[in-house]
């Protein structure tokens, strides 16, 4: 799995082989999403359209929408408000402002309730159009009068000033003739300015008149996320992070997974590879105990990572396969006295393949013959946590039968040294895989169904650790 590539096959696998877990997991992310929902109430959001009539730019728009969100709008809206009791800072979140085609200030505000949604949308829609009409000098008479009032003073000071001017006398004078020049000049100025007045962009001085487009509509539903919406978003995360922590945890896997790797890590030759018909139990090991029972109930007792290949052959095929370990095992022993087979507890697989195979070997030709048949197997059951193997009596080596993807390099080495330390040389290794083959119908002995020995079967004072 670390250098297998993520394929579809692979996540319907785990959904296959761990869909109680995955279940479990999206109900768990369920129930938080819901406690969620608890902790943050419900909240409903409505609109309010401001209209801005005439020509308006998109950054005027900005501006105006920038406007209603303003403190000082915020301010006079909580000011309004009886519940609010926040100020303008608490209704910052809670109100806002887009510009909408045709000129409209949508203003939204967001509340627990659907009535203070509507309240607080219409309140803010109102203080926003107060605000603006008075910034900008609508509705005040005096203000609007200025402009005019401006030009009657400049023509009264002109008709001042051609007043002096004739006062000042004909101009026969020095000191006259200069102060007839100086009012002559200032009167000129005083025409330049009234007419830049009149000249003056209307656009420049317009006043905004805004208009409420009616009330805000009273929300039907609540403003996302729902508490429908948090369940479900919660059981997806959950059931997600499922997924990705199996696959996260197969990829740091560091368990064998290729014969000649764990037959290196042995320290022993590969003798071939066996298929075992897969059962419900194939990939399950054994155990009791409330730990044991709650893996089973959730399904992570049964291997996901290891898929189930397609028998190859019929079961004329898979025989053909443990002859054929027989025969290589014949060839290495120099004599044909008895062997240790050595299955790691709780391999399942690899014990129902030793059990075929002490079945072939015992019903191949016998050790007196020509031919020099197989020799007799004894299996034994080893812990691989504290592997203790039996002290070696007449048997001429041992041979390891296990499945792949079950075991580290670092537990076999555990067997390994067990074996040298009982005395015992491994002969060859045996790898055991799990294939998918239809029932068949046997009419005599069948040697899958041959139970593996756990003891050895010569001196029983020796036991398996």
């Amino acid at each position: 799995m670390s250098d297998e590539a993520i394929r579809l096959a692979v996540i319907g696998r785990i959904f296959r082989r761990r869909w109680r877990l995955l279940a479990v997991l999206a109900v768990a992310g369920g129930l938080v999403g819901y406690g969620g929902s608890l902790l943050f109430p419900p909240r409903y959001t409505t609109s309010a359209s401001v209209l801005l009539p005439g020509a308006w730019q998109e950054r005027e728009l900005t501006t105006q929408t920038q406007i209603a969100t303003s403190s000082v709008v915020l301010d006079r809206v909580a000011a309004a408000l009886p519940w609010s009791g926040a100020g303008g800072n608490g209704l910052r979140d809670r109100v806002s402002a887009t510009a909408a085609d045709g000129n409209i200030i949508k203003i939204s505000g967001t509340a627990d309730t659907p009535a203070r949604a509507q309240q607080l949308s219409d309140q803010a829609a109102q203080e926003f159009v107060t605000f603006a009409a008075r910034y900008s000098g609508d509705g005040s008479d005096a203000e609007a009068a200025q402009p005019e009032a401006l030009r009657q003073l400049v023509e009264q000071a002109g008709r001042r000033i051609t007043d002096l001017a004739d006062a000042a006398g004909s101009g026969q004078s020095v000191e006259s003739v200069q102060t007839r020049t100086e009012l002559v000049k200032l009167r000129t100025a005083l025409q330049d300015a009234v007419k830049k007045l009149d000249q003056v962009d209307p656009a420049a001085t317009r006043t905004v008149n805004l208009v409420v487009l009616g009330p805000a509509a009273r929300p039907t539903g609540e403003a996302p996320p729902t508490r429908t919406q948090l369940v479900a978003g919660g059981a997806a995360l959950f059931l997600a992070l499922g997924v990705v922590g199996h696959l996260a945890t197969a990829r740091m896997s560091r368990r064998l997974r290729t014969g000649p790797e764990i037959a290196a890590a042995l320290g022993s030759v590969l003798l071939g590879t066996v298929d075992v018909p897969g059962e419900r139990s194939a990939h399950r090991p054994e155990g009791r105990g409330p730990r044991a029972l709650v893996r089973r109930l959730l399904g992570t007792d049964v291997r996901w990572d290891l898929p189930t290949r397609h028998a190859p052959g019929d079961e004329a095929g898979r025989q053909l396969r443990f002859r054929r370990v027989c025969d290589r095992l014949r060839d290495r022993l120099p004599a044909p006295r008895p062997l240790l087979v050595i299955v790691p507890d709780g391999d399942g697989t690899a014990g129902r393949a030793a059990g075929r195979l002490a079945a072939e070997a015992e019903g191949g030709p016998s050790p007196s013959s020509s031919s020099r048949g197989c020799p007799e197997l004894r299996v034994v059951a080893v812990s691989v946590s504290r592997p203790l193997v039996p002290d070696r009596d007449d048997e001429s080596g041992a041979l390891v039968v296990l499945s792949a993807g079950s075991w580290t390099a670092a537990e076999l080495a555990g067997i390994a040294e067990a074996c040298a330390e009982a005395g015992h040389e491994i002969v060859g290794t045996v790898v055991a895989s799990v294939v998918r083959a239809r029932p068949e119908r046997s009419t005599g002995r069948d040697p899958d169904g041959a139970t593996p020995v756990l003891a050895a079967t010569g001196d029983t004072r020796r036991a398996a650790g």
